[in-house]
């Protein structure tokens, strides 16, 4: 979670800082229906490098909208899965979707 000190004046500022990247979009989108590894997600999001993947997967986990759950298994996996605050995400990313997709329909008809 953000401390009160790092919350930006602007609520759309906040929501930008916690999930506006499109990486961190991308990688909700991979975890909607069930808990991934991290190798798994990074064959799942094509162009993101293992490095951005981990430093968004921190982030996300900081933040509170990823859980990571270590599988003790040999070799140790990791598994991410969203949390209860990111599945609460669904309706804006359903919006964003249907926004994306009405846009791209009027493109292609103009």
């Amino acid at each position: 979670m953000l401390t009160k000190e790092e919350l930006p004046p602007c609520p759309v500022a906040t929501c930008f800082q916690l999930f506006g990247n499109k990486w961190k979009i991308y990688i909700i989108q991979q975890l909607i229906n069930q808990p991934m590894g991290f190798n798994a997600l990074h064959r799942a999001i094509p162009g993101i490098s293992q490095k951005v993947l981990s430093s968004n997967l921190k982030e996300m986990d900081a933040a509170g909208l990823i859980t990571r759950t270590v599988i003790p298994e040999t070799p140790i996996r990791t598994e991410y899965a969203l949390s209860e605050l990111g599945h609460s995400l669904m309706p804006i990313i359903d919006s964003l979707v249907e926004w994306g997709t009405d846009y791209q329909q009027l493109v292609r008809n103009s």
